[in-house]
């Protein structure tokens, strides 16, 4: 199909109110023609279709000629100077500022307030510059400031779709607009009302709320932050290893909040002047069963933060999909068969150790083998282990659980963490009598984690004795699959590579400069909020016990030296692993270096 010539379609566009819309509309996207996404002929001929079907130009793009959905964005963006906001489930909106209009008219007109932020709203439309519409919004919210977003019809439908199923089943974003109706107090300068409490109505039901949104959209962590004054306290998620503030709650009920959730930990609600923690079991609106681990801190202004942990009761992953290398993953899997000895998991918090200890133990959880742990808290259920739960405050710590343990016939004991000389010397006794002991600790690497036993005073000789290996992992924000693309890196980034992997051990890959050599990124589109990545994959680095590095941990060699043997004898380091996902196309050496790197 063919365009109108530039004279025909001019007198067209004068003679039709809804062709000289298009033909607006044809222009703005003129900047996809020049970013090369879409012909010059293709957008007119997609324009003239939009005019005789009484559709919009961006559907047309979209699923005719394949336009990406974020370039459409990123063009309307430029064109208009305001920011491109696309539809993501984790946005935040209020379904209440809807209730003045009907849904059908921001359907037709193509606008809808999203959400309310201190005296402003915030507004997404797909064509600022509609008079009408602009007259529109403001006499909707006289007085409020509106901040305006850039977003597409098809993105427009589905907030309003949202916002519909929000009113009907309940929300954040409608639990805050029935707090902000309530807190004229706060505008009146009364940051804390008397009358609000832990056990108001709205405040319980957003409190479960938190909880449930944090676990729906798969964060680890929720993080509640109170400011002083008439600011507005931050719900922050962590998700796949990185903070976003997911809402705000207004200044008036930073305390109600607060108290809310230490009710629930069974914390004291009286007590504001030290840290406390506590864990909430919490059963979802679908029948889940999650336990949070919370912490509260008194911070600045007589504030309290509270952080909470999500562990939910699923069963463990298996080896198989947890990003080994094949050599690796074998070396694991014959260590983890072994009758006796000690394996140990190090890394920083979060890093995925218990995960991957319990991984081991689904290996050879049988009917042959009677498996104890003792954890702090236990995040992951498995049949067949008998789980004990640590409780410092009565005795039972983890040395002490041990040694009940060594009492109750066990094959495989799993600790969740040596936190002290008492309990490393414990389980190297246990392992030297006969038990197969797995067990995590918070170093930097395989080889530091021995040097750090050895200054916590564990003997030598003991310890090399009962040493099978020393598993490090840290966790890289994974490439998302749904706009994963392959490019050609510049020279430089080669050279990173290269430098960071070790020139030696690099010629041994056999990797050059070519023109056929390709790394991979994530674009962002809507399965990844537009970040380019989802999901986390693990690197390794697998110290084995051999003769030779036993008899270096006998002579409490130092570090460096223990490194060199190893890389000798094949460690592949955290950073070198991660280079190698990164060839794989899995994360980015940015990735690598953010968490493998001093």
């Amino acid at each position: 199909m063919t365009g109108l010539s530039g004279i025909e379609e001019q007198h067209e566009l004068s003679r039709s109110p809804h062709r000289s819309k298009l033909h607006r509309e044809h222009m703005r996207l003129n900047r996809l023609v020049l970013k090369g996404l879409v012909s010059r002929m293709d957008l007119e001929a997609a324009a003239v279709e939009a005019s005789s079907c009484q559709r919009d130009i961006e559907s047309i793009l979209l699923n005719q000629y394949h336009v990406p959905k974020a370039e459409l964005g990123a063009a309307l963006s430029e064109h208009y100077g305001y920011p491109y906001i696309p539809y993501h489930e984790r946005t935040v909106t209020d379904p209440a500022l809807l209730k003045n209009l009907s849904l059908d008219y921001f359907r037709r007109n193509a606008w809808m307030p999203l959400r309310r932020e201190g005296d402003g709203i915030h507004v997404v439309m797909n064509d600022p510059h509609d008079v009408e519409k602009q007259s529109d919004i403001r006499r909707a919210f006289p007085g409020s400031v509106i901040r305006m977003g850039i977003a597409l019809r098809c993105d427009i439908d589905q907030f309003l779709t949202a916002a519909t199923r929000q009113l009907k089943t309940g929300s954040i974003a409608a639990i805050i607009g029935e707090l902000v109706t309530e807190a004229a107090l706060e505008r009146a300068g009364e940051a804390e009302a008397s009358h609000i409490d832990e056990n108001d109505s709205a405040i319980v039901r957003l409190a479960s709320q938190i909880i449930a949104d944090a676990h729906r959209l798969g964060a680890s962590d929720v993080h509640i932050e109170p400011y002083s004054g008439r600011k507005e306290t931050a719900v922050r998620f962590r998700i796949d290893g990185s903070c976003s503030t997911y809402m705000k709650i207004p200044a008036a009920y930073r305390r109600a909040i607060v108290s809310r959730i230490k009710i629930m930990a069974h914390l004291d609600i009286a007590e504001r002047r030290k840290p406390q923690d506590g864990k909430i079991r919490y059963t979802l609106p679908e029948g889940e069963e999650i336990e949070l681990r919370v912490a509260t801190l008194p911070t600045a202004g007589a504030n309290e933060d509270v952080v909470m942990r999500l562990l939910t009761n699923k069963g463990g992953m298996i080896l198989d999909d947890m990003d080994f290398s094949p050599g690796v993953l074998d070396t694991i899997k014959a260590l983890a068969e072994k009758p006796y000895g000690m394996i140990l998991c190090v890394g920083p918090t979060g890093s995925g150790k218990t995960t991957t200890l319990h991984a081991m133990l689904k290996h050879i959880n049988t009917d042959e083998r009677k498996i104890w742990t003792a954890e702090d808290p236990i995040e992951i259920t498995q049949e067949g282990l008998r789980q004990v739960q640590v409780h410092p405050k009565i005795g039972l710590t983890f040395a002490a659980a041990m040694r009940s343990f060594l009492r109750a016939d066990p094959d495989v004991i799993m600790i969740g963490e040596m936190r002290d000389k008492e309990t490393a010397d414990v389980a190297i006794e246990a392992s030297l009598t006969g038990h197969l002991v797995m067990s995590t600790l918070h170093t930097n690497s395989a080889v530091e984690t021995v040097t750090r036993l050895l200054d916590m005073g564990c003997d030598s000789f003991n310890f090399a004795d009962a040493m099978l290996g020393v598993l490090a992992q840290r966790l890289c924000k994974r490439i998302c699959e749904h706009c994963k693309e392959a490019y050609h890196p510049t020279r430089q980034e080669y050279e990173e590579l290269m430098q960071g992997y070790g020139v030696q051990d690099w010629d041994g890959l056999g990797i050059s400069y070519t023109a056929d050599f390709m790394l991979y990124r994530g674009c962002g589109c809507d399965a990844c909020n537009n970040t380019g990545f989802k999901g986390r994959v693990a690197i390794h680095e697998l110290l084995a016990g051999t003769e030779e590095i036993k008899n270096f941990i006998q002579s409490k060699a130092r570090t460096a030296e223990t490194l060199e043997l190893a890389r000798r004898q094949g460690m592949v380091t955290l950073v070198q692993d991660g280079i190698q996902k990164v060839l794989q196309g899995l994360t980015t050496y940015r990735q690598v270096r953010a968490v493998a790197m001093k």
